[in-house]
């Protein structure tokens, strides 16, 4: 065999075989157009394009075991992601108000939490009830013919903006575009015999079979710079929330390799016992070493002594290794790489940062749905898998964009002006701990909103995805970020009420309802704090029962509650006064709960309107302000008694300030009239749930105090009614 590839000026032309076993384009949608209908046409034809290509990728999966067995530790099975996808659609819809029915309620809470490897996902579970393939394809398929009626009906103002029922789609679209890529990566970490290649997802044909015929890096010089970074929010392409803000960035001269660290040059580095050396790993490096004995890249197969015989691992296959194909790794070991090769070299030589990637990507004039066909490996418009380093020059540089995911230095965190979209708000802020590192360009499958140049997607640092890198001499460095200050203006109120000091002599109102609750329940063995909030509650629960599961619909409560369970300490900014502020810890050990307590807990995100079957058999319920700000507020109560074990206690808490703006009016159960006639809230607990409660004591007020400023709070008054469970009741 002729090892020596030649490739043209050009790109690549794929002969008549190659390009009907690949999938359309897919460019993501311009948000602005002047024609409603066209654009309307547009979004469907996108939908139908995502949710068929993300189908086809589940024809690689070749036995049932596939489906449902975990490629890693860290991840759900394959089930839990075909259904996730689909879910999404429903549930962000459903959140968003924009339709009122589900379509299989018990599948959209199962596999509705799609984090992964976050401290207080529930992973951990022994076991799931996973619904059937069969199931879950009848299911997908609902789906879909309920999506697309929805955008053939749904109101449609261009351009589209945030608010937009069209943005709820498209945050759907984007995000099992996201799903497309992750889940070919755990097929790619599942035993090679359960699953299949496809004619759909064909790899390159071009590869170099011996390393001493790759082409030689080398360095070339990039001129200093002020990169201005941040999604403008005019921007007519869909963007998720970490990407709008701005920051400037000043760099000095640096240089950055041509090419993407292949195969062969990262041999190099195996052979120089890179692996063995521990002084080229952080403490986290080692510490992953450790546990995974790893000699070698994850993808490459066999013995690193007999490097004739090395294969790589595809998404469904093995193949001969491609030596001048980039490397793919995780970020420890390629900032491992670095520091090896820094030290050969006596050169600076380290992972590049966010800017210095950008100031490459300067190299390429025009972004993804200007292509007439895509300047690199990305998209899908070539192959499903990598290809050779130098086959895509973008300037002087290779593979800016596409091939392989490139590690940098950077922790991603938000730009100034970041805030959440109010339908995922766990989508960014979860990653903004300084243990997730961005990748940027893109890989062969970025598809949609991934290869655009202002998307921002990062990992741990220890995980895998279509990724590798290429190196840069600098001496930039990123600043460290540690214990930022919470300054959400409602998530510093929240922590300041639960952990921050009394006022106006009003006991702290998490405080007092956890002992009302040791008083009334006679049996404290399990409690459930539905709607936890950043936890207070909880800790002050686990005083008195040996077993709290404590659920909140925002991600961001349940990841600050964690925190608090992990360090004792979390640091929040009130405002005092315009643009002043007071820095303020909340601390368990000030507030007399000892930080053992969170062993008792388990922090979950859920929806209390279709919570997780697992959810039963509790000794006692708390609901504390959050009946009068769900959208379902009698489906809630509908679903309570089968959770507790006759005789359970429920304590429903409320100031029942019902808004549109959280609950639609039809949904109310007080503050209305009813055939002419005053309803109160708690005329309507007691009509619903006296034929399977009991009604312990009268209702009574509870007080609670959120500080606003310095001078302003707020004093509200929270209903508490208390209810047993009468025994042998079940709904």
């Amino acid at each position: 065999m002729n090892n020596s590839f030649h490739h043209p000026a050009a790109h690549p032309t794929l002969d008549d075989t190659q390009a009907s076993a690949l999938p359309t384009p897919t460019r993501t949608l311009w948000l602005q157009g002047d024609n409603v209908a066209t654009k309307r046409q547009e979004l469907l034809d996108y939908f139908i394009q995502t949710y068929d290509l993300y189908d086809s990728l589940f024809d690689c999966l070749a036995h049932e075991d596939a489906w449902f067995k975990k490629a890693i530790p860290l991840r759900h099975p394959l089930i839990f992601y075909y259904g996730h996808t689909a879910s999404f659609f429903i549930n962000k819809l459903f959140a968003a108000q924009q339709i009122n029915q589900r379509i299989n309620a018990q599948i959209e809470a199962m596999v509705a939490i799609g984090v992964d490897e976050m401290s207080w996902d529930d992973l951990d579970e022994a076991h799931y009830n996973w619904p059937t393939i069969a199931e879950l394809r009848t299911y997908r398929q609902q789906v879909k013919t309920r999506v697309m009626q929805f955008i053939q009906e749904m109101p449609l103002e261009l351009p589209i903006s945030w608010g937009s029922p069209a943005w709820t789609i498209l945050m759907g679209i984007e995000h099992e575009r996201i799903h497309l890529e992750t889940s070919s990566v755990l097929i790619r970490q599942l035993p090679l015999a359960v699953v299949q290649s496809q004619p759909r997802w064909q790899h390159c044909p071009h590869i170099r079979h011996q390393p001493n015929t790759v082409p030689t890096n080398k360095l070339l010089p990039v001129a200093a710079t002020t990169i201005q970074m941040g999604k403008p929010d005019s921007d007519a392409t869909y963007g998720w929330d970490n990407e709008y803000g701005q920051r400037e960035i000043k760099l000095d001269t640096f240089q950055a390799s041509k090419y993407l660290v292949s195969n062969a040059e990262f041999l190099e580095f195996v052979l120089a016992g890179g692996y063995q050396h521990l002084e080229w790993w952080t403490t986290e490096g080692q510490a992953w070493l450790k546990f995974t004995k790893a000699d070698k890249p994850t993808f490459w197969q066999g013995n690193i002594q007999r490097t004739d015989t090395l294969r790589l691992r595809l998404m469904a296959e093995e193949i001969a290794m491609p030596w001048d194909w980039p490397a793919e790794t995780n970020q420890l070991e390629a900032a491992a790489f670095c520091r090896w090769k820094a030290a050969q070299t006596g050169l600076p030589i380290q992972l590049p940062c966010e800017a210095e990637w950008m100031a490459l990507r300067q190299n390429i004039p025009t972004d993804q749905p200007d292509w007439q066909q895509a300047p690199g490996n990305i998209n899908l418009e070539y192959w499903s898998s990598s290809s050779p380093i130098d086959q895509f020059p973008q300037g002087d540089f290779c593979d800016v964009i596409g091939n392989v995911w490139q590690w940098t230095s950077t922790a991603i965190d938000g730009f100034d002006g970041f805030r959440v979209h109010p339908l995922y708000d766990d989508f960014s802020t979860p990653t903004f701990d300084g243990k997730h590192n961005l990748i940027k360009g893109g890989s062969w499958i970025s598809t949609g909103n991934l290869a655009l140049k202002n998307s921002r997607y990062a990992f741990r640092r220890h995980f895998f995805q279509h990724a590798g890198f290429r190196y840069v001499v600098s001496r930039y460095q990123e600043p460290l970020i540690v214990n930022p200050y919470e300054t959400d203006p409602l998530i510093a109120q929240y922590l300041d009420s639960h952990y921050g000091a009394n006022h106006f002599d009003v006991p702290n109102h998490c405080q007092r309802l956890a002992e009302i609750a040791a008083e009334v329940c006679q049996q404290p063995i399990r409690a459930l704090d539905i709607g936890c909030s950043v936890g207070r509650a909880s800790f002050e629960l686990a005083k008195y029962f040996q077993h709290v599961d404590a659920v909140d619909y925002s991600a961001r409560f349940i990841d600050i509650a964690q925190t608090l369970a992990q360090q004792n300490s979390f640091r929040y900014a009130i405002t005092t006064e315009g643009e002043l502020v007071e820095y303020r810890e909340a601390k368990l050990t000030d507030c007399q709960l000892d930080p053992d307590l969170a062993n008792r807990i388990h922090f979950t995100q859920g929806d209390a309107c279709n919570l997780k079957s697992k959810y039963q058999h509790y000794d006692l319920i708390l609901a504390a302000n959050m009946l009068d700000r769900l959208r379902e507020p009698a489906h809630f109560l509908a679903d309570l008694a089968h959770r507790l074990r006759d005789g359970g206690i429920l304590m429903l808490c409320s100031p029942h300030t019902w808004q549109v703006e959280s609950t639609s009016k039809h949904n109310w159960l007080g503050g209305i009239r009813e055939n002419g006639e005053a309803r109160t809230t708690y005329q309507y607990l007691q009509r619903v749930l006296s034929t399977e409660f009991e009604e312990l004591q009268p209702a009574q007020d509870i007080p609670f105090v959120l500080q606003e400023t310095a001078r302003k709070y707020q004093y509200l008054l929270s209903q508490l009614t208390i209810w047993r469970k009468n025994n042998g009741v079940f709904l």
